[in-house]
């Protein structure tokens, strides 16, 4: 099993749900997939501190002197943030750990005002970023090469990632979990949250194996569960009403006033997203591709790829090839 460290890094005045809620997250992946096991670390100048609602924090290690080569740092927010010395030396004692321990290989994450110390550790410049739209004026003059953008969920850029305030921390991680340890835990994570992944128009696209998951009924869910996990097997309507244990005709219509669309056209968006893995990740023939992404046959695969992209199959593979 992969291990993937994380350390949470806890300012003075932290708030406890930039903490609580993204390491429940983490905690809860543990839970439901056997092939990363995120082991949680929490850190900070202080071994106790007061959080911004005034509950004490504490057993809280020293800021470690090395990092395992894969390391993910998030960094919280702070609520109430105060100018008084022993404060802004714990900041600064932050900003000159991160100057100092950050490596290329390691997954940075900042949650809400978290990000401002990123800024000051020069870890944001010529990068998109964004934080709590309370700061964002002052994350551009602390980050004066940094790319800030309004009105975003999360920004990711490379190995950094910057959310906006308190709840989004959660998105965020949803996220970082999808890409660690797969669009299915994140999806089971969500649920057992009972929270979805939020967007912005102008917030990344969501993944085709997360669409259609902003709801929380349990018969549609089967059924996505079902169809994800095996996304190249012959469903019918029938099959679909089974898993649901409900009737054809009031499947669709649940799955339908659910997610917005069909039973079809969720599982074709399915396979069109293992196509492009396929495409992007191995040197199969079309025929082979559309073959074990359940398509009868390459014609078939076109004439449902055509819905989703103007590009065809083999030119976007073409392209994919390039930038990588």
């Amino acid at each position: 099993m992969k291990r993937q460290v994380v350390y949470f890094i806890l300012p003075p005045r932290t708030l406890l749900l930039d903490v609580a809620g993204p390491a429940e997250a983490l905690n809860m992946a543990n839970r439901y997939q056997n092939e990363v096991r995120f082991e949680l670390h929490y850190a900070g100048p202080s071994a106790q501190i007061k959080s911004s609602i005034g509950l004490t924090l504490s057993n809280i290690s020293t800021l470690p002197e090395s990092l395992a080569r894969n390391a993910m740092i998030v960094v919280s927010g702070a609520g109430g943030v105060t100018e008084d010395p022993p404060s802004e030396a714990a900041r600064n004692e932050i900003v000159e750990w991160l100057r100092r321990i950050v490596r290329p290989t390691h997954r940075l994450v900042f949650i809400c005002s978290g990000a401002l110390l990123a800024a000051r550790a020069g870890l944001l410049e010529h990068r998109a970023c964004t934080t709590h739209h309370d700061d964002c004026e002052k994350l551009r003059q602390l980050a004066t090469n940094a790319r800030v953008l309004d009105n975003r969920i999360y920004v990711a850029d490379g190995n950094v990632y910057t959310s906006a305030g308190v709840t989004a921390g959660v998105d965020l991680l949803l996220q970082v979990i999808s890409e660690i340890a797969g669009p299915l835990c994140a999806v089971a994570v969500a649920r057992n949250m009972v929270v979805y992944q939020r967007r912005t128009g102008a917030d990344p696209q969501l993944s085709p194996w997360l669409e259609g998951r902003n709801h929380i009924h349990p018969v549609v869910h089967r059924v996505q569960d079902a169809t994800a996990a095996d996304p190249a097997r012959h469903w019918t309507l029938d099959d679909l009403a089974t898993v649901a244990h409900a009737s054809p005709r009031h499947l669709t219509r649940l799955f339908q006033l659910h997610t917005g669309t069909t039973p079809l056209t969720y599982i074709n968006r399915l396979r069109i997203a293992l196509v492009r893995q396929l495409l992007a990740n191995s040197q199969l023939s079309l025929e082979q591709v559309a073959e074990r992404a359940g398509f009868g046959s390459s014609r078939h695969l076109r004439r449902i790829w055509r819905q989703y992209s103007a590009t065809p199959p083999s030119r976007w593979r073409r392209t994919e090839t390039v930038k990588r």
